[in-house]
């Protein structure tokens, strides 16, 4: 029988994929892994490993008794690792040996390699370009101008605009095909505004639900029975460190709240200026009733 190989997780969003069957990797990957880790883990890794080759060679030391003035005790061989690891030489000890200087050589170029490498490690980190952008915690499906709409969110929690950014969302929901079987689609859903030259503050996304929208006609049950979800993602242009970044945001069907729109957040405050409430980025509220218009009741 064929070896089962352990799960590999691999998370979306809110969704965990395990890969089953498939290759850990390359060597190489090693360098992906160690960027993708959150700066705690970072930190970890950067201990673990210091420590991995200061116990090594403090063991060598210790077993070879070449260190000339080293008092007895495995401490002292790990900590005459480290200055030397550290290339501090304070002139305590000093190898006395040839086996000694075989293995202070040996670390020294290691050591040097280890620098090199968490080096640019800890630099790519700082310098990796990452996108600030906050999305609303809920999507709303309500009328807007007189159409249902459904409408999300987003904000540039940066404090300099964000050049060329372009805004999408897309339906995906399980739908039956004639062979009898069940499939996930993907649908790109049309939003208004779709691309804006700046974005300094925050913006609601739309998008119109008519008669060509694959929203046309659902409703709460249908989405909910579909297990529909919605995945949007802006990408745009960090002038500061001239580099594109994007920032995405998954929601279920048990994010929609119908019959709402999202409070203004903007008020005038003279001179030309505009204040924008951050505190108030997820707040909603109930859309106004409007004579000749109607729209979806808002669930329990």
């Amino acid at each position: 029988m064929r070896r089962r190989n352990a799960p590999i997780p691999i998370r979306s969003g809110r969704t965990e994929f395990l890969k089953i069957n498939a290759a850990r990797g390359g060597w190489r990957d090693g360098y992906h892994w160690v960027l993708s880790l959150n700066w705690p883990q970072f930190a970890l890794f950067l201990l673990a490993s210091y420590l991995t080759i200061n116990l090594l060679f403090g063991a060598l030391y210790w077993m070879s008794d070449g260190i000339a003035d080293l008092p007895p005790g495995f401490p002292y061989a790990f900590f005459f690792s480290v200055e030397t690891l550290a290339t501090v030489g304070y002139g305590h000890n000093y190898p006395a040996t040839l086996t000694a200087h075989v293995i202070v050589t040996i670390e020294i170029f290691i050591g040097m390699i280890w620098l090199a490498v968490i080096t640019g490690l800890i630099f790519v980190r700082f310098a990796r370009p990452t996108a600030r952008i906050l999305f609303s915690n809920s999507v709303t499906i309500g009328n807007h101008d007189g159409k249902l709409s459904l409408m999300f969110r987003v904000a540039n929690l940066r404090h300099t605009s964000m050049a060329d950014a372009r805004f999408r969302i897309i339906l995906s929901r399980d739908e039956p095909v004639l062979e009898g079987e069940i499939i996930r689609r993907f649908y790109p859903l049309k939003v208004y505004p779709a691309h804006m030259i700046r974005f300094p503050a925050a913006l609601v996304i739309r998008h119109t639900i008519e008669q060509d929208s694959p929203l046309h006609g659902e409703t709460a049950e249908s989405l909910k029975k579909s297990d529909a979800f919605f995945l949007a993602s802006v990408t745009s242009y960090e002038e500061v460190i001239a580099a594109s970044v994007q920032s995405q945001q998954d929601y279920t069907y048990a994010d929609i709240r119908w019959g709402e729109r999202f409070v203004d957040i903007y008020e005038e405050v003279g001179d030309g200026k505009l204040q924008v409430d951050y505190g108030r980025i997820h707040d909603t509220e109930p859309v106004p009733a409007v004579s000749n218009l109607s729209i979806l009741p808002r669930e329990n």
